[in-house]
């Protein structure tokens, strides 16, 4: 438990903690470090948020990584295109096309700006699932 240590506990050693365990695909130990933020009170960024989708990506969970992905949908956190990236590619991880559009939907709703790599991860997502035409 980070909370008994004696590390000062804030948003940026959430941040880096999370992003360590994306970086060793240890998915469920980064959204077990997001939950302990949440309940220590310290304030999540949006690099909190996108550290944690991208985890549960690398870790093939594109379900949990879409449940963060709705805080920013619901306005809870400031809208990011790095965000909406990394729930794009947990979609294409998990060949759920249909979700990756969704979040692309959630996107323009929210005014989120895209880029390349929102394109190129939606295309690229229809296209494994054989849907091309879709985008």
């Amino acid at each position: 438990d980070v909370r008994q240590s004696k590390v000062e506990l804030t948003t940026i050693t959430f941040n880096a903690l999370i992003s360590a365990c994306e970086e060793v695909c240890r998915w469920e130990k980064g959204l077990q470090l997001f939950a302990e933020m949440l309940q220590s009170w310290v304030e999540s960024s949006t690099v909190t948020l996108g550290a944690a989708i991208s985890a549960c990506e690398k870790g093939g969970q594109w379900e949990k990584a879409l449940t963060l992905f709705s805080a920013m949908a619901q306005g809870k956190i400031e809208s990011n295109t790095t965000i909406l990236n990394a729930a794009i590619s947990a979609c294409e991880m998990g060949g759920e096309w249909q979700k990756a559009l969704q979040c692309m939907r959630i996107a323009a709703l929210n005014e989120v700006e895209v880029d390349m790599i929102t394109f190129d991860a939606a295309i690229n997502t229809c296209a494994r699932a054989g849907k091309w035409t879709k985008t």
